[in-house]
């Protein structure tokens, strides 16, 4: 029996069906390479607005569409990447708050997208904006994610990719974050004022890298918001290429409508408007993500 198309099943428009279709056709459904080992990456960039929980989303979307299981941890009080994953974090619910308290595990906070089967999310609840407070007093405060993220939780769900997405700060939870992960991928935005306050959160990393996670990398690069009518864009493109080279991702993500609009309905751009220039752009950059992480030529 032939099943219904997710276009028919959403109710979309012929023209939104088209598109998807025409998505597939760019991005057909063969699922890419599983990494050599789990990947446990960091989104991070103190810098607000520069698309850190639109690229944690639409990657961890856009891996799990191909085959890959992933979990995002959304580390920022504001609850956006649960939201877009469509997973509930309304107060009261098991969230990243008490996984770091340690009052629930991994496997019993974490909830299914209803995007995908492969896609799973610890949600982010308005308790977690104190915790950073409460931590402080706690014995190895620096070390409670990583602790709750030990290969014996993490195997009960056994994702390929783990993301965690960080708040716009260099506090607590983000040192949390970084002490937890073997990766570190920074967006930056295609704009003037781009690598300001990138030196601080390098010297950030080097300061984990040095005390807390030895294993730590600045692995991959991705640069957002580009507008192709500017030569500004192609400036900071340029220079952020010059000083990073490979770690930056050859794919771009373009400034999109699209792309801002589909939180606004509990969506992941994949999801919103599959056949737009910013779902592409995420399909590709997942990709590079993929084979770059199973060591495969593209």
């Amino acid at each position: 029996m032939t099943q219904p198309s997710p276009a028919s099943v959403a109710g979309w428009t012929p023209i939104a069906e088209e598109a998807a279709r025409a998505t597939r056709m760019k991005h057909p459904e063969a699922p890419f390479p599983r990494p050599t080992h789990r990947r446990v990456m960091t989104v991070a960039n103190q810098k607000g607005g520069v698309g850190k929980t639109t690229s944690t989303v639409n990657l961890a979307a856009a891996l799990a569409m191909h085959g890959l299981r992933v979990l995002v941890i959304d580390l920022d009080p504001q609850g956006n990447a649960s939201t877009a994953l469509g997973v509930d974090h309304r107060s009261g619910t098991p969230s990243v708050y008490e996984v770091l308290l340690g009052e629930v595990t991994l496997a019993d906070a974490a909830q299914t997208s209803d995007q995908s089967d492969l896609l799973f999310c610890v949600p982010a609840t308005i308790d977690l904006a104190g915790a950073e407070i409460e931590l402080v007093s706690m014995a190895g405060r620096e070390s409670r994610l990583k602790e709750a993220l030990s290969d014996e939780a993490l195997d009960q769900l056994n994702p390929d990719y783990v993301f965690i997405d960080c708040p716009p700060s260099l506090g607590l939870l983000t040192v949390n974050a970084m002490v937890a992960a073997q990766e570190v991928l920074i967006p930056i935005q295609c704009e003037y004022y781009a690598l300001e306050g990138l030196s601080q959160l390098l010297r950030n990393i080097e300061l984990v890298q040095s005390h807390l996670n030895r294993a730590l990398t600045v692995s991959t690069i991705l640069l957002t918001m580009y507008d192709g009518r500017t030569k500004l864009a192609d400036q900071v493109t340029s220079e952020v290429r010059h000083h990073f080279g490979d770690t930056v991702l050859k794919t771009v993500i373009p400034r999109s409508v699209k792309v801002s609009e589909a939180p606004g309905y509990g969506q992941t751009v994949l999801a919103y408007d599959p056949g737009s220039r910013g779902a592409m752009s995420y399909l590709d950059a997942a990709r590079e993500v993929a084979f770059r992480g199973a060591g495969v030529e593209q």
